[in-house]
């Protein structure tokens, strides 16, 4: 007998099989002060559903003050164990003493930089234990002050960018009660399997987003966006002139902005109907699934191979 294809992922949080369901996030909270204005507005005042923030950055005193003054905005956890190395203001390091977690970092006791070769060198040395360690230092940042996090996901790298450290990701959300972010075949097999919702599509980072004419563009992909589940990460910023000198992405984050405000893109959520959520359905079934065997696997689990965003 042929074995029943796997529920969609938007089916397993109650929707129609036909339902067309967008996880909309805008990523990198806390960067800096510009990023963190755009991104409260697209959410409290565009088509965006939630935040995630990242705990390690120059403006996360800014943005936790912001969210708490929001507590109603969704928010995850943005895991970070790179740095943009474009300008010394955005050089960061992890939260845990340098010595603490000396596989993630260099002389200096920061971050290795987001380029590739700065990925592939931290992901080449980077041993679970110091991962578990930062991640938690990070989550707790947010938890520490009263906040109540949905979800963790990665910053510049695809799922964790190894599958030993996803497994730490995945322990950690387990424990704290939180979905995670997940888009590469090989975790999303494994977690379908278990039953858990996850994208039924394919991953959608605003950085690949052509410029030119990007309106128009989102406006393709909204119009051919296929019954399920589908997440895109977007990244808005102001633009403001103060924020040039450590936003080489400018450009991307002033255009996902006003996409991300303007009447026509509620015009298109509505004329396609398509229903935009952030991460709380996905929590809540999460943390009532049984566990899974995540949840100690990293601390033996071995290296694998790399696996780096573009």
């Amino acid at each position: 007998m042929d074995q029943e294809p796997p529920r969609l992922g938007s089916e397993l949080l109650g929707f129609a099989p036909d339902a067309r369901v967008l996880l909309l996030t805008c990523d990198d909270l806390g960067l800096n002060e510009d990023v963190n204005l755009a991104v409260v507005d697209a959410v409290e005042h565009g088509i965006a559903a939630s935040a995630s923030l990242m705990t390690v950055c120059p403006a996360t005193r800014h943005a936790l003050r912001l969210l708490r003054e929001r507590p109603e905005l969704p928010f995850g956890i943005h895991l970070t164990l790179v740095c943009d190395a474009g300008s010394p203001r955005r050089r960061w390091g992890p939260l845990c003493p340098a010595a603490a977690v000396p596989s993630l970092v260099d002389p200096a006791g920061r971050f290795l930089p987001a380029d590739p070769d700065g990925r592939a060198r931290l992901l080449a040395r980077a041993r679970p234990a110091d991962v578990e360690r930062e991640f938690r230092a990070q989550i707790e940042a947010a938890t520490g002050t009263g906040l109540h996090p949905t979800h963790l996901d990665f910053h510049c790298l695809a799922d964790a960018g190894r599958p030993d450290l996803l497994d730490v990701a995945l322990a950690l959300g387990a424990e704290y009660g939180l979905a995670v972010r997940v888009w590469l075949p090989p975790a999303l097999d494994r977690l379908r399997r278990r039953g858990l919702p996850v994208i039924d599509h394919p991953f959608l980072d605003s950085f690949a987003v052509p410029l030119d004419d990007k309106p128009a563009h989102y406006a393709r992909l909204l119009a051919a966006l296929p019954p399920g589940l589908t997440e895109w990460a977007v990244h808005p910023g102001l633009g403001t002139p103060g924020s040039r000198p450590d936003d080489g992405g400018r450009r991307v984050r002033r255009s996902d902005h006003a996409f991300l405000v303007s009447p026509r893109a509620r015009e298109l959520i509505a004329e396609h109907g398509i229903t935009v959520i952030d991460y709380r359905p996905l929590q809540a079934v999460w943390a009532s699934a049984p566990p899974g065997r995540t949840s100690d696997s990293f601390k033996t689990a071995a290296p694998r191979p790399p696996t780096v965003e573009p």
